[in-house]
């Protein structure tokens, strides 16, 4: 159930306004919360622990358009591999800072941050911060600074690299995840998230634009997996911000599942207006209304991915 009695991050909000937006109910998480009731399940499903992935799974979420879902869907995924079980860490590549934000770890001033990591050398230890009442879960913030990295690291030797070379060094906590949030570009920082990791995740926004640009991601990822990773590969595809109610949603999933088969999880994100709120009070989905729709569909997209055997 959501906590409606907590404060947003922002201190200037009136009490009207933090009344009005704790007083936001929506429809279809009364309704979710009522037929989890009738069924006995507690929202988002008790199954305990996941199965551990044999080694560490290094995730990239990756799409260079922006507003299809990178950041909910990294936060949220990382959110419910750790409530069951899993000890994960999420790398905020974003300059701004969105999955810092979800995640209640400071990212302004002169906090140590991920900027410092690819350009100074600093190791990763030194800037991972636990999240707060999250145990086993873990962010690399990003602060505006990482705005500068794309032409900082243009000089840099193996300037593609360097994100790996300062995962790869990183011992301090075994790890079950680590899931990258890129930005919504296909520049150097897209390009050392998808060096370093071995998967790739697209979220694709259930609308006709979000196809357009996928060509070009694909084909970055195969240069990359020839010239740079040869162990990259697409794992997962999810399908967010689906609206049933239109037929233009239902022809995207389609054809999206047509081309890319069982890499499109069988879950799909419905728009839900809980994923929106979360981030205000510092938290994902999964601990701010663990009933709602979207809470419980990211609950089952990553339980599919937990379960998944890489190939």
């Amino acid at each position: 159930m959501a906590n409606v009695t907590q404060t947003p991050l922002n201190p200037g909000d009136s009490p009207l306004v933090r009344e009005a937006l704790s007083s936001v109910v929506s429809r279809e998480t009364s309704a979710t919360q009522t037929a989890a009731a009738k069924s006995g399940e507690a929202p988002g499903g008790g199954d305990g622990a996941w199965p551990r992935p044999p080694k560490c799974r290094v995730i990239a979420v990756a799409n260079q358009k922006g507003g299809v879902g990178k950041t909910t869907t990294s936060v949220n995924i990382a959110a419910a591999l750790s409530m069951h079980g899993q000890r994960v860490l999420v790398v905020d590549l974003d300059p701004q800072g969105n999955a810092s934000t979800a995640l209640a770890t400071e990212h302004r001033g002169d906090v140590p941050d991920v900027y410092q990591v690819l350009v100074d050398d600093l190791p990763m230890a030194d800037i991972i911060k636990e999240v707060p009442d999250m145990p086993g879960l873990y962010c690399a913030p990003a602060t505006i600074d990482l705005a500068g990295a794309e032409i900082e690291l243009v000089s840099l030797v193996a300037r593609e690299a360097r994100l790996r070379r300062a995962l790869a060094a990183f011992e301090a906590i075994e790890l079950d995840y680590i899931i990258i949030d890129c930005p919504p570009s296909l520049g150097l920082l897209t390009v050392n998230a998808l060096v370093a990791a071995e998967e790739v995740m697209i979220p694709i926004q259930c609308e006709y634009y979000a196809l357009e640009g996928l060509g070009q991601l694909l084909r970055n990822v195969d240069l990359i997996k020839v010239h740079l990773n040869p162990t990259l590969s697409l794992s997962t595809i999810v399908l967010t911000m689906y609206d049933g109610r239109t037929r233009l949603a239902s022809q995207v999933a389609d054809e999206v599942r047509s081309h890319f088969g069982e890499t499109v999880l069988s879950t799909v994100i419905p728009r839900s207006v809980r994923l929106s709120e979360a981030p205000s009070y510092g938290q994902s989905v999964m601990t701010y209304d663990p009933g709602s729709s979207g809470a419980m569909a990211y609950m089952d997209a990553a339980r599919e991915i937990a379960h998944r055997a890489i190939a």
